[in-house]
């Protein structure tokens, strides 16, 4: 059973194009439906983990206001981070889902029990992870990492039931 998810943000939670204004104002897209599924998967008892290799104020209130609690930003070695997270919970490696979109996240993904790649992931992770998502990064491949997941755990009636009353399917 998966019980900690790993995000990568660039690429995955966003379409990884970075925008900057004249002034040099940094501006991200977050999908809304990424975020729910995250909200809901922490409501249901389990963990998340961003690591990501840049540092950016948004992504911490991002992070935030999704109540994810373990943050790491302007990560290089993302293996050592993950392997940090776990032991801190108590987990094992068969415990974690992955997901990531390019090289820097070779390492990482390769230590999960599962792994993810968006749609446009590059083509060295596709031959990596456990599964190829159907959305490209920032277009909601987060949410459906997240309802595979449920779906594995058995916990569909959980996470339903966390915004529909009375749930029983």
């Amino acid at each position: 059973m998966i019980k900690l998810i790993v995000l990568d943000v660039d690429g995955c939670l966003t379409d990884g194009k970075l925008i900057y204004s004249a002034e040099g104002f940094e501006s991200k897209n977050f999908n809304v439906k990424d975020g729910l599924g995250i909200t809901t998967w922490i409501k249901t008892g389990n963990q998340v983990a961003i690591i990501t290799g840049r540092n950016s104020q948004i992504v911490e209130k991002r992070a935030k206001e999704l109540g994810v609690q373990h943050l790491y930003q302007g990560i290089r070695d993302k293996e050592s981070i993950i392997k940090k997270i776990i032991e801190s919970l108590g987990l094992k490696f068969y415990e974690v889902a992955v997901i990531g979109d390019d090289l820097n996240d070779f390492n990482m993904l390769s230590l999960a029990g599962r792994s993810f790649t968006p749609k446009d992931g590059h083509n060295e992770i596709k031959k990596l992870v456990n599964t190829v998502l159907c959305k490209k990064g920032g277009e909601g491949a987060v949410r459906e990492m997240i309802d595979i997941l449920v779906e594995e755990n058995d916990q569909k009636e959980a996470f339903l039931s966390v915004w529909i009353e009375g749930v029983n399917h």
